[in-house]
């Protein structure tokens, strides 16, 4: 078993500091020092990130775009999954909710995970 040296994150530039470690050591195998001192590393960049780290839930029309985007659709191409082009369009300008039906046809449509779409609450 080898000894693996790291310190606790308790601020701000320790935890930019355990980022930098640990993208050094992202290709090192797994059962030696150096895999197990980013498995550490990991535990406690979670452990800070739980902890201090807020990241806002994304928002439904944005996800929705980005798809557009990466997959190069148009709101044409969405009309059949959220009830035809005007639908598309509210929602899309933000005059409309996605309904449960939407958000599950869009999911399976464009591979989008159910919980990117849902509302924030």
């Amino acid at each position: 078993m080898s000894t693996v040296t790291v310190q606790v994150i308790k601020t701000e530039a320790d935890y930019q500091e355990a980022l930098r470690r640990l993208r050094q050591l992202l290709n090192a195998p797994q059962d030696t020092p150096e895999g197990d001192e980013a498995d550490v590393l990991t535990l406690l960049i979670t452990a800070y990130e739980d902890k201090h780290v807020h990241i806002e839930p994304a928002d439904p029309v944005e996800v929705i775009k980005l798809a557009m985007d990466q997959k190069d659709l148009k709101q044409a191409d969405l009309a059949p999954y959220m009830g035809g082009r005007t639908r598309v369009s509210e929602v899309l300008n933000r005059k409309r909710g996605l309904t449960k039906s939407m958000i599950i046809s869009l999911s399976k449509a464009f591979d989008i995970p159910v919980e990117a779409l849902m509302p924030k609450v």
